[in-house]
């Protein structure tokens, strides 16, 4: 039992200690810098390769509705988005409530 409080603490300490480096060098970094575009870039491209997954090859409960449920929410989403004033929350929750609406009214949705 000791042993794992001890892993618990190792990895606090560990997790805290690069959050502090964080804090302190966020101060030096230029956020328009060229490397820091990159990553922004970089950040950007793993996103919507992530959500182009989630779309075309889910798993889990998704992966039980169809291909054209997911483009349909997918696309409300991200018209809710721009249509209010660029709203994450809207927009996302557009497009889940059309999942959650298509799932309720047809169950084995192809």
């Amino acid at each position: 039992m000791l042993s794992a409080w001890y892993f618990v603490l190792v990895g606090a300490l560990v997790t805290y200690a690069w959050r502090w480096a964080g804090v302190v060098l966020s101060g030096r970094i230029d956020p328009n810098s060229r490397a820091m575009r990159w990553v922004t870039a970089v950040a950007y491209a793993l996103l919507a390769g992530l959500i182009a997954r989630l779309i075309v090859a889910p798993q889990g409960a998704l992966a039980e509705t169809g291909l054209w449920v997911r483009l349909v929410a997918a696309g409300i989403a991200v018209a809710v988005y721009f249509l209010c004033r660029r709203s994450i929350p809207l927009g996302v929750a557009a497009g889940a409530s059309w999942l959650i609406a298509v799932s309720a009214l047809m169950p084995s949705a192809p």
